[in-house]
Order: structure tokens, then C-alpha cells, then sequence
């Protein structure tokens, strides 16, 4: 077998003490000594390769344990003491079968474990308890969550604008997204949109190389791959890890990457590899030793064998089946591995590596510089901005599709309501019709839940990256969305509205227009507060409708405010439904001023009723105030859910920190 890098160097396989050696003087002759003298011509050729490793990021672990819940059973450990380290300018590769705890490791690192999770152990930057917080490091995910309408080009240009600091210049970030697109291979598809529901789009492939470019824009010291192979080819997985290689040769960086089975050209451009089966290290090391490892262990790699698939047959547990091994007779896999794991960890190569965790802590080399100069919130909306509302323009579910639903109802409100007239059974037409566009109409904005799901994930993907804030998130939603919901709101609004023949004046007609608008807008801010809570959009569309319903029916129409249980129906729930709101605002709107003919059926000596004793009398307003009143109460209730919306987002923002012990953060370090 033709080892990773040097297997050709050693001509008896089980001569482990002279890997090991080789091993030793590799690890010396890389490590960064924290005095000056070391800094000269000595370390002229590591300062070359790295960048400049005292501008980098060291990062240490020493037994690590992560355990999650597991039911009545207590506690389940899914990583198990594992110790190691990374370095500025190499690509540390954690490998392993399904399940060994790879994401898991990846995860606790960078500092995104779940609350559910429970870490023990000591992770170190730079040999400080130093913590990790927002846009100190750049995480790939496995999954590609972007913004499917926008091109290549768009998405990779706008997190240019959001991230890449205010010293640049515009036409300088242009040429960086640039850049980084033919760095990754995308120029073919550079004009090509995404892709989702509507269109096909980019490859899986294409769109993992566009969430790497868009995270590798600033150049940070830390970099965190989830697979970054998955769906690609093996000449576009060799192109796209040579080029990740090489920028954290050029800039420093210090890159983990979780692999499932690279290639052998993929595998020889890994530094150090870090093996993973059942949440123990098996192995920890450089790459170009790890197959005399496992041939001193006695599992010796046969001729033309990729040595990660030989790492990984070794080390599967899936598969727990009798296999032909080195040791005599039959054992199954796990006997195997244990016994991989002991060789391990009494072997010098484990003691090498406590060594060199020990020796990065004990350097103190410093905290990691903190730069303020990204841009202005100002800044982050308008792009923000720009990019929601080229979104909404081009998605047809999320605004236009609910428009054209909106019109087709409202030429049916308006037939089935046309001309209602002023008699005395128009009073219950009105009542109805105000009813339908209140309740009804504004329902129809749960359509747009599935869409604000989708941002939701890529607001959560590129907050947690650090590329803006969320105030600036919030409000740049709201203003992209507003012009759509205004056509939404005077379109249908107008056709309804003159063809039920309701009151002719036009401040009337705007009136009902507003309030149409703010309860639409209200309701999209509810749907935005649940979709920010359940990211299954299938339950999010239930308790969105449930939630409505149940406004609905306290609301004042479908049993009239006196006439409401006072547990729960009436207080709490009829003040603070904002139908209550928006009927009352309607019918003040519509009734007041009107005359109807009595009939005798309400009694009295006049021929007519005017439309204040109908409000008093047939729908129980409140008319202590005016309509007004009603619409900046709704407007208040709009802003309040927007507001909470914000609250629960940021209280929901807990990433735990890689020590918890200082608050201090670090950043990108900015060009």
C-alpha cells in the first residue's frame, strides 16, 4: 500500500519507533515557540507557510466529554476524554463512521452545542480560557441553507456587503466575491439563481461551494467544515479542499473539517487527522503516519487501498460481524476496536500529542486582536433590505401567489356583498362583510409561513456566522415587505370595498384600507414570532391557524361582547384579540353618520335609526372613543409583536461559549 504522504520511507512496517520519531521531529519543527529568538531565521520557513502563526489561532482540547439526555436511561456520552489540538495554516480533518461523534466534536468546538448537551473538559484558544461569541469564526453546515431566488453572483455579493468591513471600498468587495466565486469553481454558474421549489438551480454540489464562498469571504482565523465534500465529485472535492488548504496557508487559518471518506488526493492534503469511532479517538496525528499506526497495531493497510477507507474499515461498528483479522482467530468489530484504541493510547504517539496540547497552553501566546470596523447597522439594513425585497419580488409564494388569492376573494366579497344598500337588513350585510375582511382576509397571511420559515433558517445560519444583527434583520423585514402588503391591502381592499357599496367618501375608503394593512401586517408579524419558535413549518401553519381561531372567536362578531364567558373569553382574551380592534374600528368607520329605516322591529317612534344606536345597540361598541383609537391600537399591537418577535430571538441567541469562565470575544481579523 502507497502510504498517505512519506509510507515509503519506512521499510519494515512495524518499525513504530521510528514513525514515531519522524513524528516527534515534524511536530517540533512546526510548533510555534513563544520567545523571539525563535521568531528568526529558525522559524523563517513556519512563518512562510503560516502565515505568520502568532497572527493565527491555536486551538487545544483536553478531555473532552459531551453527554446528551437520553431518556429515563440518564445520560448518554457521545464524545468520551478526547484530547487534541489544531494549528494556524493546517486543516485538521476529524473522520469517522456514521455516528462517532464527528458534528458532535465539530460542534462543542466552535461552540454550538445545543442546551440539551452537556460539555466537560477544557477548550483553549491560544492557551486562554477565552470565549467564543458571534463572528469570532465561520461554520459551514452540512445542510446548504440559502436564499434559493438569488444568483450566485447576488449571494455571495450581498455577504460581501454584510460582512467584509467599511475600509473597502464597494468596487473592492465586488472583486472579492469575484474572486472567491472562481476560487470555488462557480464561474459557469454565476448568473444561475440558487434554486428551490420553483426552479431547479444549482447542483447540491455548486451549492455547497457557494455557502463555503460565502463564508470564507473574510478570510477568518477559524474555520469550521461539516462536510464539506458531500456532493461532490472527487476532482471538485480535490479543487475545493486544495484551495481551502491553501488560503489557510495564506492567511493563517486554522480549519476543521468533518469528512465521511475522502478521496486519497483529498486524504494527502490533510495536515493532521484526528479519528473518530464511538466517540474515542482512535487516532490523533499527522496523516502521513496514521498507516503505520495501524500496521504496528497489526492491521496492516493491503497495496492500493485509499487509507481512509482502510481507516474506516477498521474502526466501522455498524456492521458488527465475525471479520478476518491480524490476531488470531475471528473477532467481531468492537473487540477489534478496542483493541485499536488501546494500542493508541500506550503508544508514544498519544503521549506526543498530550505533549503538544500542553506545550500550545503553556505559551500564553494572547487573546486574538478584537476589530470593530464591519459595517454600520445602517449599512447591514440597507443591504439587508435590498436583498428581502429582491427575495419577495422573485419568490411567487411569498407575496404574489397570496395577492392573486386575495383578489379572487375579494371579487367574491364584493359580488356576494354587491351593493348592500342602506335597508334595515344591510345593517347585518355590513356587519358581515366587515366580519370577512377582518378575520378571514387577514388569515390568508399564514400563506406566506413556509417562506418565513426558509429566512428564518438563513437569518439563524448567518447570524450564528456573525454577518449582522438582528435588529437589523427585523427591520429591514419589515420595511421590504411593507410595499407588498400595501398592494395587498388597497387592491383587494378597493374591490371589496366599492363593489359591497359601502360609504362613497374616500377617507372612509383609506380608513378601511389602513386598517386592513395593519392587521395583515400584524398577523405577519405573529406568523414571524411562530415561525421564530417552530421551525416545522407544517405545525407552524396549525398553531398559526389555531392562534387565529381562537382570536377570531373572542373578537366581538360570532357572540357579541356582553354576551362572552368572563373567564378567559372575555378577560383576557377579548382585549387583547386584535379583531376586537379592527371590527370596531370598521363598523365606527362605516356606521357612523348612516341612517337605516326602522321598521318597527327595534321599536320606537321613528321611522329611522341612526347608526350610533346600532353600535350601541346591535354590536356593542365601545364608542367612549373614536375609530382612530382602534387603529393605533392595532398599529401599537403590529410594533408590540415585531418587538417580541426581536425579544425572543435574541433571548433565544444562547450559543454556549467554548469556556465559560471570561466573556471575553474575538472577531474576524478584517482587511
Amino acid at each position: 500500500m502507497a502510504a498517505c504522504n512519506d509510507s515509503n520511507t519506512y521499510d519494515h512496517v512495524g518499525d513504530i519507533e521510528q514513525y514515531e520519531i519522524d513524528v516527534s521531529t515534524k511536530m517540533e519543527k512546526e510548533v510555534l515557540h513563544d520567545d523571539d529568538e525563535d521568531h528568526g531565521e529558525g522559524n523563517e520557513e513556519t512563518t512562510r507557510r503560516f502565515g505568520g502563526q502568532r497572527e493565527g489561532v491555536f486551538l487545544t482540547w483536553d478531555d473532552l466529554w459531551v453527554s446528551v439526555r437520553d431518556g429515563k436511561r440518564g445520560s448518554k456520552s457521545i464524545l468520551r476524554g478526547l484530547t487534541g489540538y489544531a494549528r494556524p495554516g493546517e486543516l485538521l480533518a476529524i473522520m469517522g463512521p456514521s455516528g462517532s461523534g464527528k458534528s458532535t466534536l465539530l460542534d462543542a468546538l466552535a461552540g454550538r452545542l445545543d442546551s440539551k448537551s452537556k460539555q466537560s473538559g477544557d477548550i483553549m484558544i491560544n492557551g486562554r480560557t477565552q470565549r467564543l461569541a458571534y463572528g469570532t469564526s465561520a461554520y459551514v453546515t452540512q445542510d446548504d441553507i440559502l436564499t434559493w431566488t438569488l444568483t450566485t453572483r447576488e449571494a455571495v455579493y450581498y455577504s460581501a456587503q454584510l460582512q467584509l468591513p467599511n475600509t473597502m471600498s464597494k468596487a473592492e468587495k465586488r472583486e472579492r466575491a469575484e474572486n472567491t466565486i472562481k476560487e470555488m469553481g462557480l464561474q459557469s454558474c454565476i448568473d444561475t439563481r440558487i434554486g428551490g421549489w420553483e426552479s431547479k438551480g444549482l447542483s447540491g454540489g455548486q451549492q455547497r461551494r457557494v455557502s463555503i464562498c460565502i463564508e470564507i469571504l473574510t478570510r477568518p482565523k477559524l474555520l469550521f467544515l461539516d462536510e464539506p465534500t458531500s456532493g461532490l465529485d472527487s476532482a471538485a472535492s480535490y479543487y475545493v479542499v486544495d484551495r481551502i488548504v491553501k488560503l489557510a496557508r495564506e492567511y493563517g487559518m486554522t480549519v476543521f473539517a468533518s469528512m465521511h471518506q475522502p478521496s486519497a488526493e483529498v486524504f494527502k492534503l490533510i495536515d493532521n487527522l484526528c479519528l473518530l469511532s464511538l466517540g474515542r479517538t482512535i487516532y490523533f496525528g499527522s496523516t502521513f503516519a496514521v498507516n503505520q499506526f495501524f500496521s504496528s497495531s497489526g492491521f496492516s493497510n493491503p497495496n492500493l487501498i485509499n487509507p481512509a477507507d482502510h481507516c474506516l474499515m477498521m474502526i466501522n461498528t455498524d456492521f458488527d460481524e465475525d471479520i478476518e483479522s491480524g490476531f488470531p482467530g475471528k473477532q467481531t468489530t468492537k473487540e477489534l476496536l478496542d483493541k485499536i484504541v488501546e494500542s493508541y493510547t500506550s503508544s508514544d504517539l498519544y503521549n506526543l500529542t498530550l505533549e503538544e496540547v500542553a506545550r500550545i497552553n503553556a505559551q500564553q501566546i494572547g487573546a486574538v486582536k478584537i476589530t470593530k470596523n464591519g459595517p454600520t447597522c445602517f449599512r447591514q439594513c440597507l443591504v439587508l433590505t435590498k436583498r428581502s425585497f429582491l427575495n419577495m419580488y422573485r419568490d411567487l409564494g411569498y407575496y404574489w401567489l397570496r395577492l392573486a388569492i386575495y383578489i379572487a376573494l375579494a371579487f367574491g366579497l364584493g359580488t356576494v356583498f354587491y351593493n348592500v344598500g342602506n335597508s334595515y337588513s344591510s345593517i347585518n350585510a355590513r356587519g358581515s362583510m366587515i366580519m370577512f375582511v377582518v378575520s378571514l382576509l387577514t388569515m390568508m397571511a399564514i400563506g406566506g409561513f413556509p417562506s418565513f420559515v426558509e429566512e428564518m433558517k438563513v437569518f439563524r445560519r448567518e447570524r450564528l456566522n456573525g454577518h449582522y444583527g438582528v435588529a437589523a434583520f427585523v427591520i429591514s423585514n419589515i420595511i421590504s415587505s411593507f410595499l407588498f402588503l400595501l398592494l395587498i391591502a388597497a387592491i383587494p381592499g378597493a374591490i371589496s370595498y366599492y363593489l359591497s357599496g359601502l360609504k362613497m367618501a374616500p377617507e372612509n375608503f383609506v380608513y378601511f384600507t389602513l386598517v386592513l394593512l395593519v392587521c395583515i401586517m400584524l398577523v405577519e408579524g405573529l406568523m414571524m414570532i411562530v415561525a421564530s419558535l417552530v421551525p416545522n413549518f407544517l405545525m407552524g401553519l396549525i398553531i398559526s391557524a389555531g392562534m387565529q381561531g381562537v382570536m377570531m372567536l373572542s373578537g366581538g362578531f360570532f357572540r357579541l361582547p356582553d354576551d362572552l364567558p368572563k373567564v378567559f373569553w372575555k378577560y383576557p382574551l377579548y382585549f387583547i384579540s386584535f379583531h376586537r380592534y379592527g371590527f370596531q374600528g370598521l363598523y365606527k368607520n362605516e356606521f357612523e353618520g348612516l341612517k337605516f329605516p326602522n321598521n318597527g322591529i327595534m321599536g320606537g317612534s321613528s321611522s329611522w335609526i341612526d347608526g350610533e344606536t346600532i353600535l350601541r345597540d346591535v354590536w356593542q361598541v365601545e364608542l367612549s372613543y373614536s375609530k382612530w383609537i382602534d387603529l393605533a391600537i392595532l398599529m401599537l399591537m403590529a410594533i408590540s409583536y415585531r418587538i417580541l418577535f426581536f425579544g425572543i430571538i435574541k433571548s433565544r441567541e444562547k450559543l454556549k461559549p467554548i469556556i465559560k469562565h471570561l466573556s471575553m470575544g474575538i472577531s474576524h481579523e478584517r482587511e
